[in-house]
């Protein structure tokens, strides 16, 4: 029996056996191809358009100081510190699982006393190298505890690459929005400056007699509506700058804050779409679900080795001498040899729990990567019904915006001449304020767009 034990695990150790099941990356849960409707209207994009994730951040933001002021968060931010220790700390967690493969060899020396009753002491001095317990893996049993240590580790790799990305975005849509309420603010206030003319002279036209009240206090509503929007737009001014301080991690200098929205923010007007099979797979916090599964299968091996034999070698060499002065002169050289083979028999079950529970994880890792590629293929869907929609948005809100300006300018004139009262005007004022307003913010939702595109399509960062 003991022959032919010895003879099955010498065969699995040549052999290289491993009780993990072969890994296979399960069927996407998700469609084919993307969402088709009036809402996902095709882009006009180059033929020779790289993917998103092809891209580095660099090359993607286009606006010189939005880019310094993501190299700064890239490197003060405190959350990706973090990260990075955790890169650390998986790395070194991998290096002890994959130490287990080799014996560990230590220098000895030591003492051991003994009295007889009514006798001497005898004492035994000894030195050498030896070798604690070291295990064969003939079922993979280290061999996959390595391979699941490095699959963590390749998992906090892409979840730092996630956080990279998603810093990325953030700090970007911060500062753009950042960009529109110094916009609103501005806007704020030359309709304040423009309402103050008006009502000045509404107020003289009042007190010579030539009117009523009416058109004064319409005036001063105008007046007072763009003075409260001042004070709201200062303080969201205030609030995004320190905002973009938390996430950058330092004060930004005041050089790098936008002043209104650029024109451009990334240097490609249009990202490719790509296929889900081909995107979704490749976005790091889908890698990152994918290593955490090949960690999962891999611990069942781990579990599944335990119910079969052991072996383990401690072995010593050196001298042994009842004198320390002699203990390393010639005669005096020893060994041990310990091996020790360990089958399970009886353990209340523990080890088929232990299974149980490396299924279990692996069934709940299968299941948490088929959400990571439905949450990602949710959150691509949205933003391409986002951009299909967008340009027609911005066309249409710069036409209002232009109607209601003309609209104003002309009852504004015809107000200056004593045509009309001040309540046409008033109307025609507050719909171009509005009109204005909602450009800014149509604008931003564009600008935004492109950036959570770049986001969701696995940008490189």
């Amino acid at each position: 029996m003991n022959k032919t034990l010895f003879t099955l695990a010498a065969a699995a150790l040549l052999a290289g056996c491993s009780l993990a099941p072969t890994y296979q990356r399960p069927d996407s849960p998700v469609a084919a191809a993307w969402p088709q409707g009036e809402a996902y209207k095709p882009a006009n994009i180059a033929a020779d358009a790289k993917p998103a994730s092809e891209i580095a951040w660099q090359d993607f933001i286009g606006d010189q100081q939005l880019r310094e002021v993501v190299e700064l968060a890239l490197k003060n931010n405190r959350d990706l510190r973090v990260s990075a220790l955790n890169i650390e700390k998986a790395r070194a967690q991998y290096g002890i699982d994959r130490s287990a493969q080799l014996p560990k060899v230590n220098a000895q020396v030591g003492q051991s006393a003994s009295r007889a009753p009514g006798g001497d002491i005898s004492r035994q001095y000894t030195g050498g190298l030896a070798i604690p317990a070291y295990e064969l893996d003939l079922f993979g049993k280290l061999r996959n505890s390595s391979e699941s240590g490095l699959q963590t580790y390749l998992g906090t790799q892409e979840a730092q690459r996630a956080q990279r990305l998603s810093l990325v975005a953030e700090v970007a849509s911060t500062w753009l929005g950042l960009a529109a309420d110094k916009e609103r603010l501005l806007l704020a206030q030359d309709t304040l400056k423009s309402q103050q003319i008006t009502y000045e002279l509404s107020k003289r036209r009042f007190e010579s007699g030539a009117t009523s009240g009416l058109d004064m206090y319409d005036a001063q509503t105008s007046v007072e509506a763009a003075r409260s929007d001042m004070a709201l737009y200062t303080a969201q001014v205030a609030a995004g700058e320190n905002a973009l301080a938390l996430l950058v991690g330092t004060q930004v200098p005041a050089s790098l804050l936008p002043q209104a929205l650029p024109t451009a923010v990334a240097t490609l007007a249009e990202l490719p779409e790509g296929v889900p099979s081909s995107v979704l797979l490749q976005r790091p916090d889908v890698l990152e679900a994918e290593h955490t599964l090949r960690a999962a299968n891999a611990n069942i091996g781990v579990a599944r080795a335990a119910f079969f034999p052991s072996i383990t070698l401690t072995g010593t060499a050196g001298s042994a001498s009842s004198s320390l002065g002699n203990l390393f002169k010639a005669g005096t050289g020893a060994w041990t040899f310990l091996p020790q083979l360990t089958l399970p028999l009886f353990d209340s079950g523990a080890n088929k729990a232990r299974l149980d529970i490396a299924k279990a994880d692996n069934g709940i890792a299968v299941a948490r990567y088929e959400k990571a590629i439905q949450s990602a293929f949710r959150e691509v869907a949205d933003a391409l019904a986002q951009r299909g929609t967008l340009d027609e948005r911005v066309e249409s809100q710069t036409a209002l915006a232009e109607a209601a300006s003309r609209s104003y300018r002309i009852h504004e004139a015809r107000y200056q001449k004593g045509a009309e009262s001040y309540l046409n005007a008033l109307v025609s004022q507050r719909t171009l304020y509005a009109a204005q307003q909602s450009l800014i913010s149509v604008r931003l939702a564009k600008a935004t767009n492109q950036v959570t595109l770049y986001k969701v399509l696995g940008g490189w960062a």
